[in-house]
């Protein structure tokens, strides 16, 4: 007897549970044996009366989806629910968040800085030689170094918001210690407290990371550097007025007034951004609307389980390692590092400097402002490149290799080095100079400055992927540590070349810091030409992060932030 078969249609599978369902009816004629398909989600052909079947007990079942556990939880994952992350907010909250963030970092900045402004008081307080009353300077930007690698790994557990509002309230109880310090002891222990207590660049970056896709972020990576260079040279625009007409209390006391009211501003504006706070936070929401057994990725697992010694060090460890391992991260914090150092020199250079055309303490406050303006003018200088950047990296996101990011270095990165040797031959005085000549070479410095920070962190984060923040972290330690030793070795550098009777005994020392400016600066061409040669045998570099890559597929296509910050139709 032979039967009539109705063409056979395939099952459509659904996107949301991996399941076959049933498409059409099957008309068999009656007596036929049933058959078991072999199709791998369990779709079984309908039975002769038509009835149609998706899936039966105990035929093959979909394999477990990513976060199902043993005891039949579910772990909430990124792409699950792209909506609860801060790749989904709106444009005006993450702008508002990034705003705090950056007179945060200003804040934080402005505390390593304005303390060459109470030199002579510490010296005139607790009798102790003006390089002595360095060492608090030093020591506060040595232990900040290493403060901003202690922070990170907590604030990629705990959360963003938690971690700074006990790195602010620290920072703010040290001051007042340091305010009502009975020796000079007491201050430089004050001053240790609070380097380590300064969360920093690896806590705000870690933000930016939070709420942009790595190809996206480059507007806000230039807003939050920035608000750190920025930072530096708010003390020593501000500090020169404390130091005429107040008292050392009132150098603590304007760090303790800023400081506090960057902490109101963050815990009442700024929300929490890190992704597994708010993935924790939305499995409790789904619990509460009935969804009993999903949960974050930090519910299910305790404290220790979560900070167990080996992965606490390792996560320590690893930005120091890349520092060393690594020649992109090596020559790139070491430029970096170097830049931000002459900043801390400039402190202790520009005085004996711009004394020689009578300059009073007040007018000090006035040769940083050339400064500030160069990272205002590196600021606008990087929109027409970024433009460029991120049109190249929306045509071909994978195949715009990362140097990319570093070509407007090539141009201003030099200005370091032309900028030095032109501060250093028109700081003779006068009758051989005026004294806005070395203000227009400092803002070169300026320029470079800002510009070396930028495109050295804006290229680890492409060309480190999943480590980039180990990589960063390299970056930002560099500069804090050699910023601190550069405190102290300033002022007798400056004073001792040639001896203080030696007619150009101010001019080479800066000479000097020009040359060794042109000699950190070539592996930037290096790096740009060559760049693919370093990555290819780089173990962090050439780690694929796929799982990352197909995770930023998903929660971008349901975010705002496909077009820097907007939705996309």
């Amino acid at each position: 007897m032979s039967e009539k078969v109705a063409p056979k249609m395939e099952p459509r599978r659904s996107s949301s549970d991996d399941t076959a369902v049933h498409t059409g009816h099957h008309h068999i004629a009656s007596g036929s044996n049933e058959k078991k398909s072999v199709d791998p989600n369990g779709y079984i052909p309908p039975k002769p009366e038509g009835a149609s079947v998706a899936h039966v007990e105990g035929e093959n079942r979909p394999k477990p989806k990513k976060g199902d556990t043993a005891d039949g939880k579910h772990i909430l994952q990124e792409r699950e629910a792209p909506e609860a992350l801060g790749y989904a907010w709106s444009p005006r909250k993450k702008w508002l968040t990034l705003s705090v963030i950056f007179i945060v970092q200003c804040s934080m900045n402005f505390n390593a800085s304005v303390y060459a402004n109470g030199i002579t008081f510490l010296q005139d307080k607790f009798g102790i030689s003006a390089q002595g009353a360095r060492v608090g300077q030093c020591l506060f930007l040595i232990c900040y170094a290493f403060g901003c690698e202690l922070w990170a790994p907590w604030s990629e557990e705990l959360g963003r918001w938690w971690i700074l509002q006990i790195s602010l309230f620290l920072v703010n109880i040290w001051q007042i210690l340091a305010a009502l310090a009975p020796n000079y002891g007491t201050v430089v222990a004050a001053r240790v407290l609070g380097g380590f207590s300064s969360a920093g660049g690896s806590v705000t970056l870690g933000m930016v990371a939070d709420l942009y896709h790595p190809h996206e972020q480059q507007w806000a990576v230039a807003f939050i550097v920035f608000s750190s260079v920025g930072g530096s040279v708010i003390g020593p625009i501000v500090g020169p007025f404390i130091e005429a007409n107040l008292s050392w209390e009132w150098i603590c006391w304007t760090q303790l007034l800023f400081g506090g009211f960057v902490q109101i501003l963050h815990f009442f504006l700024v929300p929490e951004s890190r992704a597994t706070a708010l993935l924790d936070n939305h499995a409790k929401k789904l619990r509460a609307q009935g969804q009993t057994n999903v949960y974050g990725p930090n519910e299910l697992r305790t404290y220790r389980e979560r900070f167990t010694f080996k992965q606490v060090v390792h996560t320590w460890i690893r930005p120091f390692q890349m520092f060393l391992t690594e020649p992109i991260v090596l020559c790139c914090s070491l430029l970096s590092g170097f830049s931000d150092a002459l900043i801390f020199t400039f402190l202790e250079a520009f005085g004996p400097v711009y004394k020689q055309w009578n300059f009073t303490t007040e007018q000090m406050a006035l040769t940083f402002v050339p400064i500030a303006i160069g990272y205002f003018i590196a600021y606008l200088l990087y929109i027409p490149p970024l433009l460029s950047q991120r049109k190249a990296l929306r045509r071909d996101p994978d195949g715009t290799p990362p140097e990319i990011r570093l070509k407007p270095l090539l141009y201003l990165a030099p200005l370091e080095c032309l900028g030095l040797f032109g501060f250093a031959w028109t700081s003779l005085g006068p009758p051989h100079s005026h004294w806005i000549a070395p203000m227009i070479f400092s803002a070169m410095v300026g320029i470079a400055n800002y510009a070396i920070y930028m495109s050295t962190i804006d290229y680890m984060i492409a060309a480190y992927g999943p480590y980039s923040a180990s990589a960063t972290g390299g970056n930002g330690f560099a500069r804090d540590f050699l910023a601190g030793i550069a405190a102290m070795y300033s002022t007798p550098f400056y004073n001792n070349i040639g001896g203080a009777s030696y007619r150009l005994h101010l001019e080479w020392p800066s000479t000097i810091l020009a040359i060794i400016a042109g000699f950190v600066t070539i592996p930037i061409f290096i790096f740009y030409y060559k760049g693919a040669y370093f990555r290819e045998r780089s173990k962090f570099a050439m780690t694929l992060a796929g799982e990352r890559s197909e995770k930023d597929v998903d929660r971008l296509a349901k975010s705002d932030n496909m077009s820097g910050g907007g939705r996309t139709a």
